[in-house]
């Protein structure tokens, strides 16, 4: 009888320190960023992150009642290492996918926006004109499809710049690849600099980095054209990504994301950050 008294102690205890364990399993995190991508997230000049995430992490972190850094990490290898231990979780504009589903577990998505084309002012492009404003990839309709072979036809032969890995480059091979030739970056920076130089014919990317850099000195040069796309090869939405067995971290920062949203802070920081509303709605 002693003996079993003692086993169940000895049980009892070993329960309780494994759900003390993992109670406070996420009471200090690390979230990498790639601190190259504005406003999503960037350097400033005093060589600090600053930028919607950085804002927005803060902000869930306490919610979520933890203690939080981040760090910079170069968008090449973002996945992997984030797999390999050196950080909790990403906040860096990465949109949820199938394919990066089958490497990492997403929160519920922060954020939303289309992807456009970006070409220099008066490089031949600037009446660009479609039927529509807008194509939605997962379910096309006749007068989208019509569209994108006006970009298609449009576009012909020419380069365009996307940064490496991301869902416009999946787009751009997907949808395009046989009639453009892709010129793929490291950082979005770089693909700017070749634009403004003349160096490639267009960019594509997501209308929440470009919106804001059309409204500035940097972007007096350039002009938006064509429909802004979504779905598809362009996903869900932006999200939290964690490792596949971190579910509960992935379901803490879904619960403090709908909590931003019904209180109103993230359509602040994203109108704050974008010049309009790229926040989740529901």
């Amino acid at each position: 009888m002693k003996k079993l008294l003692i086993s169940v102690i000895a049980a009892l205890f070993v329960i309780s320190i494994a759900f003390t364990a993992s109670a406070g399993q996420y009471d200090k995190i690390t979230i990498a960023t790639e601190g190259a991508f504005a406003p999503w997230n960037f350097t400033d000049s005093s060589g600090q992150l600053d930028g919607f995430e950085i804002e927005l992490a803060k902000d869930l972190c306490k919610r979520m009642g933890v203690e939080y850094k981040m760090v910079p990490q170069a968008w090449d290898g973002i996945i992997p290492s984030l797999q390999a231990g050196k950080y909790d979780a990403i906040m860096a504009a990465m949109s949820i996918t199938e394919k990066r589903k089958n490497a990492v577990l997403f929160s519920r998505y922060y954020a939303a926006t289309p992807s456009i084309f970006i070409v220099l002012k008066n490089n031949g492009f600037d009446d660009l004109k479609t039927d529509v404003d807008a194509i939605t990839l997962d379910q096309v309709s006749p007068e989208e499809e019509a569209a994108m072979s006006v970009l298609s036809d449009t576009f012909g032969g020419k380069t365009i710049g996307v940064q490496a890995a991301t869902i416009q480059e999946r787009f751009l091979q997907q949808y395009l690849g046989k009639s453009v030739e892709i010129k793929s970056y490291d950082t979005q920076e770089n693909l700017e600099l070749d634009l403004q130089s003349g160096r490639i014919d267009a960019a594509l990317g997501a209308m929440s980095y470009w919106v804001p850099r059309l409204n500035d000195e940097k972007g007096k040069d350039f002009n938006m054209v064509g429909p802004g796309m979504t779905k598809g090869p362009f996903g869900e939405g932006v999200g939290v990504a964690v490792r596949q067995s971190d579910t509960e971290l992935a379901a803490m920062f879904s619960k403090a994301i709908n909590e931003a949203i019904a209180d109103g802070t993230l359509s602040k920081l994203a109108i704050k950050w974008f010049t309009f509303d790229a926040s989740a709605k529901e």
